[in-house]
């Protein structure tokens, strides 16, 4: 099953932006004496510092993974079909279960073949998809750009454009030639305000933390209606989406994997504790 590992920025990233909250500040011996007024307007800074420290404080030894699918679908247009204009065809980005996945995504880029009249295309909103017609098949580059609070890195996946039936079956206007792939992108040690974001989102598997960890309670769940603007379910394409037989099982798998890490966090604080504590020795007393 391929997975791709969104990696968290390094500590000296995060250091240098709590290190701008700082900045300016005067030795205790240099301050004037300041005016109640203009004390309560000093402590402002304060306070987005500790609300900062709470968007990039990390949650150690935890995954949020989402399951994702990348995909083509080609329509031949049959007796309107020319030397090079002979199908329709879509390249797409949508979540496994076909639930909304702007809640990670910030946009997705689509390199075309060079051919094409701007071939990079920029798609900021779901549907994260680009239809165009041609004659020729090609790899098509998708660029994943993720918002702040989840990944400061893109993802890169390549997909081959397939217009043609590979069992060489003949053409039919009614039954497109689809290519999926299914992929999992996992982000490790994600921050505070990443995880009590998606905690509850349908799209994707979050570990079940141990009562040891303080987050803030999640936000109010999104109304389905809402939810639903962003989804694919209702797509015109969804019709022809593959059903991958092993995705349930993937689903389950993924989930047993993020419950064996909340264990492993466990095990690893009560382990911290007895290698804190002195041990006994039988004496027989």
């Amino acid at each position: 099953m391929p997975r791709k590992s969104a990696s968290p920025p390094p500590p000296a990233e995060a250091a240098a932006s709590s290190g701008a909250t700082t900045a300016g500040k005067r030795p205790a011996d240099q301050s004037p004496d300041l005016t109640p007024a203009q004390k309560s307007l000093r402590s402002k800074p304060a306070r987005a510092t500790e609300d900062s420290d709470k968007k990039t404080r990390r949650l150690k030894d935890v995954e949020i993974s989402f399951p994702i699918v990348h995909g083509t679908m080609a329509f031949w247009l049959g007796k309107r079909a020319s030397e090079y204009n002979s199908h329709k065809w879509t390249v797409y980005v949508r979540g496994a279960t076909n639930e909304d996945l702007s809640v990670i995504l910030k946009r997705v880029v689509f390199q075309l073949h060079p051919s094409f009249n701007n071939p990079t295309r920029v798609i900021e909103a779901p549907p994260y998809e680009v239809s165009e017609s041609g004659w020729g098949e090609f790899e098509i580059a998708i660029s994943l750009y993720f918002h702040s609070d989840v990944c400061d890195k893109r993802i890169d996946l390549y997909h081959q454009l397939k217009l043609y039936p590979e069992d060489e079956s003949p053409q039919s206007t009614k039954k497109p030639v689809v290519v999926e792939v299914y992929d999992e992108i996992i982000f490790p040690e994600p921050t505070e305000a990443f995880f009590v974001r998606v905690q509850n989102h349908p799209a994707a598997i979050v570990p079940r933390l141990p009562p040891s960890f303080n987050l803030p309670p999640p936000g109010p769940i999104e109304h389905s209606s809402e939810r639903r603007r962003g989804d694919t379910k209702e797509n015109p394409l969804s019709q022809w989406y593959m059903n991958f037989s092993e995705a349930d099982e993937l689903l389950k798998l993924a989930a047993a994997r993020q419950q064996v890490q909340a264990h492993i966090v466990k095990l690893r604080r009560q382990l911290s504790m007895l290698e804190g504590t002195p041990s006994k020795v039988a004496s027989g007393q």
